[in-house]
């Protein structure tokens, strides 16, 4: 319980310099918002909304799957953006009487956690988000049948070799770097006979780690390009407002401040790579101190540690903020989601 109280102490005396990071796809899990859910009045309201505007009971299949319909890209694309607004809200109930405001100095995602943070910016709403990223995720899938590709995680391979051994596998297809996530951690993305010969090569030239993902879809490379046509008719129709805080792009690890510069941003960003390891390092530069990543699991936080060791980073999972929520009692529930 001390622990609870140490997370609310801190919380309290953050006023500015934060940024507010949010996940994208492979953090989902089934069970994920479950505590949340009945922890939460806040919450539940956000989880309500979503089976409203998404006419099926997206809570249901976030609590109970299967797994394979949660890990659907259709599906997993609105679960995730889903409990990660609803772990922002629940925090902010938490903190408010306090008196404490979650006002971040800027906010980021990762692919999917790019929308997420639209919608903690003010720029977009929940319902807007939810219409999106669904259609995206149904999009992705449609094109992944038309031009079927691969994705393979490659570590320990310093970014400029990996280029190379990218240009040189080429030859065979389409590939391209996808997600630069940390030094020496890497996702390529491509055709599969391209992404195979890649694969091969970073192995001989020295990377200490080379795993094909177990998904379909070349997110992030030219292989998106059906999708991203389709998904800018939908982006325009789309109401986007400029955000209140600055938005650091996947696409170029800028700060974003205009209506245009996003609604290119979220079309482009499902042909180009992600830029994490520069969008962090950006944030930092001006003056970004304390990492708060809000969503299921904590794949960013450690990735900012390993692209910054010294900034603070702290995890308000699903099952941290349910923990948050008890901090002044021992009532808290024992159990974690599967």
């Amino acid at each position: 319980m001390e622990t609870r109280r140490n997370t609310l102490e801190l919380l309290q005396t953050i006023k500015n310099r934060i940024a507010l990071v949010f996940p994208g796809q492979g953090s989902q899990y089934v069970g994920m918002g479950r505590q949340l859910y009945d922890a939460s009045p806040a919450a539940r309201r956000i989880f309500d909304r979503a089976d409203e505007v998404l006419g099926f009971s997206l809570t249901n299949m976030c609590f109970e799957g299967p797994q394979t319909d949660l890990d659907d890209t259709y599906n997993a694309q609105p679960a995730i953006l889903t409990v990660s607004i609803a772990c922002l809200t629940a925090l902010r109930e938490k903190l408010q009487p306090h008196g404490v405001e979650v006002a971040p100095a800027m906010v980021a995602g990762h692919s999917l956690g790019e929308f997420t943070a639209l919608v903690a910016a003010g720029a977009l709403s929940f319902d807007d988000a939810l219409v999106l990223v669904r259609e995206r995720g149904r999009l992705m899938k449609e094109t992944s049948a038309a031009r079927p590709g691969g994705m393979a995680a490659v570590i320990g391979l310093d970014d400029q070799v990996l280029q190379g051994v990218v240009d040189e596998a080429q030859a065979h297809g389409v590939v391209t770097m996808a997600n630069v996530n940390s030094p020496g951690q890497t996702v390529l993305s491509g055709e599969v006979e391209a992404l195979t010969h890649a694969m091969g090569l970073a192995k001989q030239r020295g990377a200490k780690l080379v795993q094909r993902l177990a998904v379909s879809i070349a997110s992030h490379s030219p292989l998106m390009s059906q999708a991203a046509a389709h998904f800018e008719e939908l982006v325009k129709r789309v109401h986007i407002t400029a955000p209140t805080v600055p938005l650091i792009a996947n696409i170029s690890a800028s700060m974003l401040h205009t209506v245009d510069d996003l609604r290119h941003e979220i079309v482009g960003q499902l042909t180009r790579p992600v830029q994490w390891t520069s969008s962090v390092q950006t944030m930092v530069e001006q003056g970004v101190e304390t990492f708060v990543e809000l969503g299921p699991k904590q794949v960013l936080t450690g990735l900012i540690k390993r692209i910054n060791s010294q900034v603070q980073t702290l995890n308000l999972s699903d099952v941290e903020i349910v923990k948050l929520l008890y901090a002044n009692n021992d009532d808290a529930p024992t159990t974690q989601p599967a």
